[in-house]
């Protein structure tokens, strides 16, 4: 059985054969497959919320095929190459866990977390690329519940953050009320968007990831769901073809069913 750095080794060398042999491949760019990339993220993160590690190792190898081939580009056009990705990465995480790496000691999360917000903003003034905010980091195209909570843990490490869960709960309770005395569609709007980023902020301090939970519930809705359709194929019927008590009556059977 081959070593992992015998097998890493042997592909980015297939990598690098097919960027040369493959008409495909050769023509690729780093804007060409940019969007694969996401797609094979999102792979990934479909296998991790199944818990399915066969799916999770195949998967894990198609996103780390990616990485090798933007390094391939980068390594063609004179820029980088996967040594220097691996060597940088290295650097960066010993640099970032001073508690793990140097000198500080007892240090608890929140400070570990508050260190490494400072230690980044550091790291781009040295590389003259001072930040005009904790925020310039968070992606502009992250989805929004992953966008509202790394927003939230980044202002959180600032400082600015309510002190315990309840005071967070009390702001969901504040927002639910001025939804509803919200008058016309825009405000209606506005503040259902203030209402969830509060429910964002108030699962973080439960220690809840707002979208694996999200992910969850809606997993859970479509196993019911189809649990219906299938019930009502049964009986010879189409879905829409169910009365209300009908439908309900198999929505409490899919639950028992499928908890």
């Amino acid at each position: 059985m081959p070593t992992a750095p015998e097998s890493f080794a042997r592909l980015m060398e297939i990598v690098d054969e097919l960027r040369a042999q493959c008409p495909w491949d050769r023509k690729q760019t780093k804007e060409s497959i940019r969007h694969l990339t996401i797609e094979e993220t999102y792979e990934l993160s479909d296998t991790i919320l199944a818990g399915d590690y066969p799916e999770m190792k195949i998967e894990l190898g198609d996103l780390l095929m990616h990485m090798i081939f933007y390094a391939s580009l980068a390594r063609d056009a004179g820029q980088f190459d996967m040594g220097e990705v691996l060597e940088t990465q290295i650097e960066k995480l010993i640099r970032r866990h001073p508690h793990i790496y140097g000198d500080l000691v007892g240090a608890s999360e929140a400070e570990i977390h508050a260190n490494w917000e400072k230690i980044k903003a550091a790291e781009k003034a040295a590389a003259g690329k001072e930040r005009a905010s904790v925020f310039d980091g968070v992606p502009a195209s992250l989805p929004s519940l992953i966008k509202a909570q790394r927003l939230q843990e980044k202002a959180a490490a600032m400082g600015f953050d309510f002190s315990d869960a309840a005071d967070a709960l009390s702001k969901v309770e504040e927002e639910w009320d001025e939804l509803e005395h919200a008058t016309d569609a825009d405000h209606q709007a506005e503040e259902m968007g203030d209402l969830l980023f509060a429910l964002v902020n108030y699962c973080r301090h439960l220690g809840i990831n707002a979208e694996d939970a999200l992910a969850r519930s809606s997993q859970k809705f479509q196993r019911r769901f189809s649990y219906l359709e299938h019930a009502a194929w049964d009986q010879g019927k189409n879905l829409s073809d169910l009365s209300t008590s009908e439908a309900d009556a198999l929505w409490e059977e899919a639950k028992k069913r499928l908890r």
